[in-house]
């Protein structure tokens, strides 16, 4: 990524040309990241330009926790809100044009950094109803073909439509994701997806963030079969993707430092607790995971008498299994100093493993009125975590620390009192106390 030089400062230039691609009509999208402002809900902001009613309009796209809100501005109107915003509440914007992509940044001292990226696609005509565009370059069609998903020629194959959608639907929801994560941007990025199998998402991951967010990252694949990881070696070799590779090993086994970016999609069961406490515990500050197989608390659950005519059947103990389970995994990651989404990733049309996990590292300071936490300490349920040591060399020198207030911890326990759960793999993972 090129850093410009020139004497107009950085907030400016950026502003500069952001009003100039609306004008001209190169614009094509905007992302801003970061949220500073006053609303703690607030995660990120995607402009791009629709026409209403025969005339141009940005849309805005404001993204909450637990809700989108979307209104459209006339151009000028739009310029200006947006002006207000970068640099006040987004400490985070990405310009896309037809021209380039321009990234400003500010950094923990306020202070602005331009930078800049290969051209994005020019915007499709039209209002709502455009084509839905993709975010995986031409060249994925090369391990997309060698993994069977595609032809010769680009065609998906037959049946693997539901695997493509997938692929496609997990970059795009990245690119979200890590609009809001505190990554690093003085190195490259560390990243590991565990359980990785064949590697389709684990291609895709290393194909987004250097070929198109343009930030150059060190993808590692991590798969217990031997066969698969030789298969997925010798790919990424042969299509030239030289940062990335894959090594044998379990998730339970892995030993990770320092790492930005945490993948596990669909392993079972406990694993998925073993993935979550890997990423705590080297620093991660992006966590994506989604779970599968939610056995362990499922003999352990003894929840209210009035439900127990409806738990009788067995396919409503197992999703009650699995809310408790992945809700206790979310609010111990809270716990832990995260902020924490869950969602549908993709229609259980395609997939009934569908549930999604994201977790962004919280900095101290991140919100006003946010508890900065010190060491973990055993009288409060946990025990010191050693791996935290290695996010000393994040994103402007912070080690940031597992959150651990009495709030945090009270909600964790009063769920699991709720359903009557004495142990759970994450938390003891993190050497937390269920019980109070």
């Amino acid at each position: 990524m090129l850093v410009p030089m020139t004497d107009t400062p950085p907030r400016e230039d950026f502003l500069a040309q952001l009003g100039a691609s609306v004008r001209d009509g190169t614009f094509v999208k905007l992302t801003l990241g970061k949220p500073r402002g006053a609303d703690p809900t607030l995660r990120n902001l995607l402009v791009r330009p629709i026409t209403l009613r025969g005339a141009a309009h940005l849309s805005f796209l404001w993204r909450h926790d637990r809700q989108d809100i979307t209104k459209n501005h006339a151009p000028e109107d739009a310029i200006t809100e947006l002006a207000a915003l970068i640099g006040g509440d987004f400490h985070s914007a990405h310009l896309f044009t037809t021209g380039r992509m321009t990234q400003l940044e500010f950094n923990k001292k306020g202070l602005p950094r331009l930078s800049y990226g290969p051209a994005a696609d020019a915007p499709a005509a039209g209002g709502h109803d455009r084509a839905k565009s993709r975010l995986l370059p031409e060249s994925s069609q090369a391990w997309l073909e060698k993994l069977g998903v595609t032809t010769a020629t680009g065609s998906v194959r037959e049946g693997l439509a539901d695997k493509h959608r997938q692929i496609h639907k997990f970059v795009e929801i990245l690119s979200h994701l890590v609009a809001e994560a505190a990554l690093a941007t003085d190195r490259p990025l560390e990243i590991a997806d565990m359980g990785c199998g064949k590697g389709y998402l684990t291609f895709a991951t290393c194909d987004y963030f250097n070929l198109v967010a343009n930030r150059p990252a060190h993808v590692r694949g991590i798969e217990a079969r031997a066969e698969l990881v030789t298969l997925c070696n010798r790919l990424a070799r042969d299509t030239g993707r030289t940062g990335l590779d894959f090594v044998q090993g379990t998730i339970a086994s892995s030993k990770l430092a320092t790492l930005d970016v945490l993948i596990a999609l669909h392993a079972c069961d406990t694993a998925t607790d073993d993935a979550l406490a890997k990423g705590v515990q080297a620093g991660a500050a992006l966590i994506v995971v989604a779970p599968c197989c939610q056995k362990e608390l499922r003999p352990q659950l003894a929840a209210a008498p009035v439900l127990a005519p409806a738990l009788r059947h067995g396919i409503f103990q197992e999703r009650h299994a699995e809310f408790a389970t992945d809700a206790l995994r979310a609010l111990l990651l809270e716990w832990a100093g995260y902020d924490t989404k869950v969602f549908e990733f993709i229609s259980t049309e395609h997939t009934a493993k569908n549930l999604m996990i994201a977790a962004t590292k919280r900095l101290p300071g991140d919100r006003p009125g946010q508890i900065p936490a010190g060491p973990l300490s055993r009288s409060e349920g946990c025990a010191t975590d050693p791996g935290l040591a290695a996010a000393s060399n994040r994103k402007g020198g912070a080690v940031p620390r597992p959150a651990r207030t009495e709030e945090a911890a009270r909600k964790v326990r009063e769920l699991a009192a709720f359903y009557g759960i004495k142990s759970q793999a994450l938390a003891r993972h993190f050497s937390f106390s269920l019980s109070a």
